[in-house]
């Protein structure tokens, strides 16, 4: 046993964050990499769990399940058919989230050809969870009585405004927090330990005054880039972001988050603390590498992106917490549409498929952040030891900032209306842009979105 356990701790130390496409979207999912592995012994993630164990149907059901990226989806479907020999899964996965859910879509519409069960990751909720009629209500099937289990944010998320309709059961989360190079910051004078840091950035306006004696002091660009620390500060809004719950109306020009998010990525570029590489550019991962900037705010699967852009940089790197609270950026669900026949048996199947011991074991097998709590105080997941994170228990800080998040409603244009304040921070950025102007030709845009949507 102790053999396997430190093979699966050697496999983990490559693999860790690398590959969760599950995590897709835009500003409110994430495709664009993946997160983490855990080491630690796996025979009770194996056996069976109560969920769903202890049904089994008369007769042999096959259940169709099209899943989203790299998931251990499959091989967890075998294990379970095992244990209840008169169910077949096939699984079609995709690599490609957005032909994933317009597949979906299509077979909605014509009526025909969706799935018994559908991964559905968060950047594309409001477009499905608008149509309840399309697909089962989880809690008439026995969701109400799981729902303790998971992160109340997390099951928000899939929820109708009132509670009384489930679209689908949390898997994978995405967390953020804060990646920093400990020896930039060593060499600026600035405690290099995850606690100390923490500390000295604990607010926003203690964050912006490290940021500048840093960039003073070494000449370095403190936070990586714009869009990041935007999103940073955007995500701990209270219950809404741009726009309204309640009636889908434009509130990001009074959100008073929204405009101290764009005032603070303001002052870093005005300051000089923030780089000005782009986004999954050649160049921000290359910063990564070389050192170009001490910080990188972002989701727990942003670790699988700083290990594979910045190789030469293991064990420089460690986590800490973001001032003020945490966000969420990327995360799946499992859905029943209606047109499954046998929704008793994929529920049976889903419900077990998301328990306490297969989101460890999806954890350690392909790096999906669980969404239960109690695993974040679980030896198995506790006790892993990241190398290049300088040999620091990493699922301890995603666990803390995961506990540190709000639930907050995007709305079917989030992503269309981000990218106006995200462009004006760019011409901000890149054209010496008027903050004030370029502020208002976003809402301006905003607000013209929101009455044609």
């Amino acid at each position: 046993m102790k053999k396997v356990k430190n093979l699966a701790l050697t496999l983990v130390s490559i693999m860790l964050m690398s590959s969760l496409a599950a995590c897709g979207g835009n500003n409110n999912g994430g495709n664009k990499a993946a997160e983490g592995n855990t080491g630690g012994n796996a025979a009770s993630t194996n056996a069976p769990a109560t969920e769903g164990a202890n049904t089994e149907p008369a007769e042999k059901v096959e259940l169709s399940f099209w899943t989203l990226g790299n998931v251990n989806y499959e091989e967890l479907a075998t294990e379970y058919t095992k244990e209840h020999p008169n169910v077949t899964i096939k699984v079609q996965n995709t690599g490609d989230q957005t032909a994933h859910h317009n597949n979906l879509t299509t077979a909605l519409s014509a009526g025909s050809g969706a799935p018994d069960i559908f991964q559905l990751e968060i950047g594309f909720m409001e477009r499905f969870l608008g149509a309840q009629d399309k697909f089962y209500n989880l809690n008439d099937l026995g969701a109400k009585d799981i729902q303790a289990n998971y992160l109340d944010w997390k099951w928000k998320q899939a929820s109708s405004i009132d509670g009384s309709f489930q679209l689908g059961l949390p898997t994978d989360i995405g967390p953020t927090v804060v990646y920093y190079r400990t020896d930039l910051a060593e060499a600026a004078g600035l405690p290099s330990d995850p606690e100390g840091f923490s500390a000295a950035i604990d607010t926003w306006d203690k964050f912006a005054t490290v940021a500048k004696v840093f960039k003073d002091k070494t000449g370095k660009y403190f936070s990586d880039l714009t869009d990041l620390t935007y999103n940073a500060l955007r995500d701990q809004s209270a219950d809404e972001i741009y726009f309204s719950k309640a009636d889908g109306t434009f509130i990001g020009d009074t959100n008073p988050q929204v405009k101290k998010a764009y005032d603070f990525t303001v002052k870093g570029i005005q300051e000089g603390w923030i780089s000005n590489v782009m986004l999954w550019s050649p160049e921000w991962g290359q910063g990564m590498n070389d050192g170009s900037f001490a910080v990188v705010m972002g989701p727990a699967w942003m670790a699988g992106n700083i290990k594979s852009n910045a190789p030469d940089s293991s064990g420089k790197w460690k986590i800490a917490q973001l001032p003020e609270g945490a966000g969420n950026w990327g995360g799946s669900f499992i859905t029943l549409p209606k047109e499954g026949k046998h929704s008793k048996e994929a529920y049976d199947f889903i419900q077990w498929l998301v328990n306490k011991d297969n989101q460890l074991e999806s954890f350690k097998t392909k790096g999906l952040m669980p969404s239960i709590p109690a695993l974040y105080e679980d030896p198995a997941f506790v006790d892993f030891k990241d190398e290049f994170f300088g040999g620091q228990q990493t699922a301890v800080e995603f666990g803390k900032a995961a506990n540190r998040v709000k639930p907050v409603y995007y709305g079917p244009l989030h992503d269309q209306t981000d990218t106006f304040f995200k462009n004006a921070l760019k011409n901000v950025l890149e054209k010496k842009a008027d903050p004030a102007k370029e502020w208002e030709d976003a809402v301006k845009q905003s607000k013209t979105l929101a009455e044609r949507g």
